[in-house]
């Protein structure tokens, strides 16, 4: 009991510890990144958080598998470091005896993982675009922003205006270039307004000049006006129609098995298995050399974790593609990991690499 308690409870401070940086340096890259979309336009500013909100959700699996990894190796770490890991060796307690209470304390963060990588993360997905969909199919007003170069929801015009009035009805130094009906036309002005005329919007120009350009012929036409009305498009471009598989629950990947289907599914299965086996490899692979220090340990953590999740990008990446199946890569990949740091933890309990075992052979042969 003595046994079980302590470790679990150390593993907890650990994991709340790493828990708690990780995800606050995640944050902050996502806020970053999420900010920088917002000033090109592909996310509404006001939506930046709840953007980032679901972005960190949806690697939320990935946080907490390295969390739970680097947590074990940690406490492990610093047990041997103290000579705890010697105590409790002398008292009846193997290696193998470790995997039962960490194992304990991991199995809700595993639950966890599971749940959040095969519900959650298409959900995510799903969320974050419909966001950015209901933001790029706003009108092309509304997309005008002062001082900023704003393409419109078609992608055929470009707006730019130098400010606007508190009113946001009208604005001063307006550009516009489009390009429709084979004519590349641009028009500047010194000012512009928004108005109603029979029912339908207009934005009004007035002072400035319009380049008109055949693209078939070459053909120019300058002309300058006093006043210039161009009636706005009240279409609005709908959601787009993303057909990609992490949007789409695993019930569907599963009942429409097509190679990327398999592809995602590997992923999202992936994220389950290789937090157990994580569990198992800090176990199997910790341990403290006196001569490199405590970091060697939290140094292999993240090489191995970053190798696992390498791989299993690489196998999302050929069950797409059709080089390899789904079941033939679970096996060949997870199952492999599983049984190779199983088998280093039990030969590290029956002290199969000791060298106090060794040292006895090599005397009698001398």
């Amino acid at each position: 009991m003595l046994f079980d308690s302590s470790l679990r409870k150390e593993l907890g401070r650990s994991f709340g510890a790493t828990l708690v940086v990780l995800v606050t340096i995640v944050m902050t890259v996502m806020l970053i990144r999420t900010l920088g979309q917002a000033s090109v336009g592909r996310v509404n500013p006001s939506e930046v958080m709840l953007v980032m909100g679901f972005t960190v959700l949806g690697h939320l699996p990935t946080i907490l598998t390295l969390s739970l990894f680097v947590a074990i190796t940690a406490t492990l770490t610093r047990m041997y470091a103290a000579s705890e890991m010697v105590v409790w060796f002398a008292s009846g307690q193997g290696l193998f005896t470790f995997l039962k209470p960490t194992l304990r304390f991991a199995w809700p963060v595993l639950l966890a993982v599971a749940v959040l990588a095969i519900v959650v993360w298409p959900w995510s997905n799903h969320q974050i675009r419909e966001l950015r969909d209901r933001y790029q199919g706003r009108g092309d007003i509304e997309r005008v922003a002062p001082g900023r170069f704003i393409e419109s929801a078609g992608g055929q015009r470009v707006f730019f205006i130098d400010k606007d009035t508190a009113d946001a009805q009208t604005g001063n130094n307006i550009f516009i270039a489009a390009n429709e009906r084979g004519m590349e036309t641009v028009t500047s002005a010194q000012s512009g307004r928004l108005d109603v005329l029979k029912g339908e919007r207009f934005v009004i120009l007035g002072k400035g000049y319009r380049l008109e350009t055949d693209t078939a012929s070459g053909e120019t036409r300058v002309s300058n006006f006093a006043e210039y009305g161009n009636r706005i498009s009240p279409q609005i471009i709908g959601p787009t129609d993303n057909d990609s598989p992490r949007m789409k629950r695993t019930t569907v990947l599963m009942g429409d098995p097509t190679p990327r289907h398999k592809a995602e599914l590997s992923w999202r299965l992936g994220l389950t298995l290789a937090a157990l086996n994580c569990v198992i490899i800090a176990l199997a692979a910790t341990r403290v050399n006196p001569r490199v220090g405590r970091s060697a340990g939290l140094m292999f953590a993240l090489f191995a974790f970053a190798t696992y999740y390498n791989l299993i990008g690489v196998g999302e990446s050929w069950i797409g593609y059709g080089k390899i199946g789904l079941l033939p890569f679970m096996l060949l990949l997870h199952g492999g990991i599983f049984a190779l740091a199983m088998g280093a933890l039990l030969a590290r309990h029956a002290g199969w690499f000791s060298v106090r075992r060794l040292l006895p052979a090599r005397r009698g042969t001398a």
